[in-house]
């Protein structure tokens, strides 16, 4: 609180005293009857502290009035005094400079200066390199300055000031000086300079030293002295001589008005505003404060406002306690016609003394027709009223159960409903029993709504039961099975064993312990299983996860979730369905896709046949041609032993090179089983442009290879990849033999390059011809199946293509290659992902 505003600590202090009072005077009449009384002590108080505060105010300010007279009377007589002595010291100056004094002379002068003015240390000659020619010190001088005679002045303040003198041709006071002294107070003193000046030429300096201790003794009038702490202070209002004020308390930061002092400073005019006498004034007085009349009025206002104010309280609890007996009343009262259950008090004969409004509302009964009357009463159904009599008579005999009874309530106008009665002991505030109390609650629409939910509940069921699906709930932790519909029964009984396994086989059983928890923690503070029990779970790896169970010979799609159970539990459902259909089409599909791949390669040897031919008739003709050209010579006895070799060498390269042609075409026609393997992409290419150079090299159309170094490796079935590079360059070539292109334009271009599609790094293939194109409309229908533009073709290769490209994660496109506005060519490319 201290470190608050006056202005903050007041508006503080007023809200709070707002906030009481309207708590303690919550109407008008109480706070008018408060006030009256309390205004009168507040004007009271206010009017005497005012008389007090004006005395207050008059008396300090004739104390400052003459503080300030007596202060300046004492600057004054200060002045005078220094004035004087500036005086006689010019005056020895001019001596000095007309020749008229000597050294002896000067310190007979200045003995007898120095005898008359206690308050002078010591007056000193210098010339004009401030070296001492002469000097006379007093008893009274404790300055560590070495004044010596022949030594130079070596002090800053003293030097500064000497420059001044010297270049102002006139007296000057330096600022005080104080001289810090070993385990001693510290020395202050005020140096006058007058320069000794001969026709205009400055031939050095008189120095007097006066003591700041001095100054204040002898210069300061004694009357002045005694009533005042004086003290002569720098600029920085630091205390050169004289008794420093005393502190005041911290109190004054927040309040200052409680804690003013009278004080007054004013500046020695001679020395300038480096240095001024300060003073004030001892207390002689007890003030304010002290004074007793001043502590007897406020003892006798405070001891009346308090008096006032406890009557007041006194009166208002017996206002206050009569205003909440009434309320209580209202307020029971309310509540009791309020609440939507019937209440009604009998007497222990069994008669009516008190029924609420609602259960007026509920039988349409007035209070005035049902309050004293005996059994039976006319809410009772006739069918009914031998029933009723009975449990009146159980209830009269306290047979009475805390769950209540149902029973059925007739109204008014002849309607029935349901009703649900709780009978309990009434007992007064003594503590006898003085009959029973009965409340009735309307449970015709619960019943309504039970009726429903369980009409609801057997359509769920029903709808469950009848699924082609396997429902199954367990609790965590737990062999308990909380539910299972009848598909789930007829494929595991009435266990927990066929749920659980179908868990452990859907996913990968894993201990969720504190090492996950603290990895967890290591990047999120917040626990990622809160809610969960401390006991292991079974995490899976997806939401759906495909199985197969031995016992059931079947194929299911489990999927599974936690959810809370109706009791607070968490519990698992394992959902279960029979995808064997599926898996046997899926693998049928399979069988006929790999058929569909054979037989696309064999009719792809098939449409090279020709070409196969022609490739495998240029070793044949070769290795006849050697043979029979070495039967001639062996005839003609022309042939020796190292043409026989050479020739044998080239025939046997032939029969190889025939063989590898014949190896590559078995190899890419022969039936396998799909193997996707790390496969270099190079190898890939190779092979491929080997079977389809024979195709290419028919077709008198050149083949130009881009293909990058250090291509990654692809998860691929070599074969397939192969089938779809050689089926796309076959088309290339057949495209631009259509065209009927010239020479110079039968290229086809094959570019292997890595790229990154999606994020992901892949390596694209790129086939480009330089036949006709494709038109708008095939290129729509391009990868369709048995959609085709030749007319002995199938329809099934680039479809076939995109198939086994995508199989691999991979994606195909084709486009046309256009200059300007005609079509030169057609570009065909997959990309496959890296390995």
């Amino acid at each position: 609180m201290l470190n608050q505003t006056p202005s903050s600590l007041i508006q503080k202090l007023t809200a709070n005293w707002r906030a009481w009072w309207r708590k303690q005077t919550p109407n008008r009449q109480d706070r008018f009857a408060f006030m009256a009384p309390l205004a009168a002590v507040v004007l009271f108080m206010a009017a005497i502290t005012t008389a007090f505060w004006y005395l207050r105010y008059e008396e300090i300010a004739r104390e400052q009035e003459v503080v300030r007279r007596d202060v300046e009377y004492a600057q004054q007589r200060l002045r005078v005094r220094l004035l004087d002595k500036q005086e006689q010291i010019m005056r020895m100056a001019r001596d000095i400079a007309s020749r008229e004094t000597n050294n002896k002379t000067f310190l007979a002068e200045a003995q007898t200066l120095l005898n008359q003015s206690p308050e002078l240390a010591s007056l000193t000659w210098l010339d004009p390199h401030l070296q001492v020619l002469t000097t006379y010190i007093s008893t009274s001088n404790n300055s560590t300055m070495s004044l010596n005679v022949g030594s130079a002045i070596t002090q800053d303040e003293t030097r500064n000031t000497f420059q001044l003198a010297r270049d102002l041709l006139q007296p000057i006071y330096s600022p005080p000086i104080v001289e810090k002294r070993p385990n001693a107070a510290p020395y202050t003193q005020l140096q006058l300079h007058v320069p000794i000046v001969n026709h205009g030429k400055f031939e050095g300096v008189l120095l007097a030293e006066y003591t700041m201790d001095g100054m204040l003794r002898y210069a300061v009038p004694s009357e002045i002295a005694n009533r005042y702490a004086v003290s002569l202070r720098d600029v920085n209002n630091q205390v050169l001589a004289g008794q420093a004020n005393k502190a005041k308390p911290k109190v004054t930061e927040v309040l200052p008005m409680l804690f003013q002092t009278n004080e007054y400073e004013v500046p020695i005019t001679p020395v300038g505003y480096a240095l001024s006498l300060h003073a004030q004034p001892y207390r002689t007085s007890q003030g304010l404060i002290g004074n007793g009349v001043f502590w007897l009025v406020a003892l006798l206002s405070a001891m009346t406002a308090w008096m006032l104010i406890g009557t007041w309280r006194h009166t208002r609890r017996r206002v206050q306690a009569q205003q909440a007996l009434v309320a209580e009343t209202n307020f029971r009262r309310a509540m009791e016609n309020s609440i939507l259950t019937g209440m009604r008090a009998m007497d222990m004969k069994g008669r009516i003394t008190y029924v609420n409004a609602a259960f007026c509302q509920m039988t349409g009964w007035t209070e005035e027709e049902l309050v004293g009357r005996e059994p039976p009463f006319p809410y009772w159904p006739d069918e009914d009223r031998e029933v009723l009599e009975e449990k009146l008579a159980q209830e009269l005999q306290g047979e009475t159960t805390s769950s209540g009874f149902q029973v059925r309530v007739k109204r008014k106008n002849g309607e029935l409903f349901e009703a649900r009665l709780y009978v309990s002991p009434l007992v007064d505030a003594r503590g006898q029993q003085t009959g029973w109390m009965t409340s009735m609650t309307d449970i015709t629409e619960p019943n309504r709504v039970r009726e429903q939910l369980s009409a609801a509940h057997d359509r769920f069921t029903t709808v469950l039961e009848g699924l082609d699906a396997s429902v199954s709930v367990a609790p965590l932790g737990s062999k308990e099975l909380l539910f299972a519909n009848k598909l789930y029964r007829q494929w595991f009984a009435s266990t927990t064993q066929g749920h659980l396994s179908l868990v452990s086989q859907a996913g990968q059983p894993r201990t969720l312990g504190m090492s996950d928890a603290s990895d967890d923690d290591a990047q999120d503070q917040d626990d990622g299983l809160m809610g969960l029990p401390t006991e292991s779970l079974t995490e899976t790896k997806a939401e759906n996860a495909e199985i197969y169970v031995p016992e059931l010979d079947k194929w299911l799609e489990v999927r599974s979730r936690y959810l809370n159970w109706v009791d607070g539990r968490l519990a698992q459902m394992v959902i279960a369905s029979d995808i064997t259909p599926r898996r046997q089409a899926e693998a049928q599909a399979k069988l006929q896709a790999e058929r569909a791949e054979t037989a696309s390669r064999l009719i792809t040897m098939g449409e090279m046949a020709s070409s196969v031919a022609h490739e495998l008739n240029q070793p044949l003709t070769a290795i006849n041609n050697y043979c029979s050209g070495m039967i001639s010579r062996i005839k003609a006895n022309n042939l020796n032993e190292e043409d026989l070799l050479k020739a044998l060498e080239k025939t046997a390269h032939q029969a190889q090179r025939a063989g590898q042609i014949i190896q590559r075409i078995r190899s890419f026609v022969k039936r396998s089983e799909p193997n996707r393997t790390p496969s270099d992409v190079t190898s890939i290419v190779a092979e491929a442009v080997e079977l389809a150079g024979i195709e290419m090299r028919r077709r008198q159309v050149r083949l130009n290879q881009v293909v990058a170094a250090r291509l990654p490796e692809i998860n691929v079935d070599p074969i397939l990849i192969e089938q779809v590079l050689v089926n796309l360059m076959r088309n290339a070539a057949e495209s631009i033999d259509l065209a009927q292109r010239p020479m110079t334009r039968r290229d086809v271009e094959l570019k292997v390059l890595p790229r990154t599609e999606g994020g992901q790094p892949v390596v694209e293939f790129t086939v480009t011809d330089t036949g006709c194109g494709l038109p708008p409309e095939v290129l729509e229908r391009l990868f369709e199946a048995f959609f085709s533009t030749k007319s002995e073709g199938m329809g099934i290769g680039l479809n076939l293509c995109r198939s086994i490209v995508e199989s691999h994660q991979g994606r195909m496109k084709a486009e046309n290659i256009y200059n300007v506005e005609e079509i030169t060519g057609c570009r065909f490319s997959f990309w496959l992902p890296v390995r």
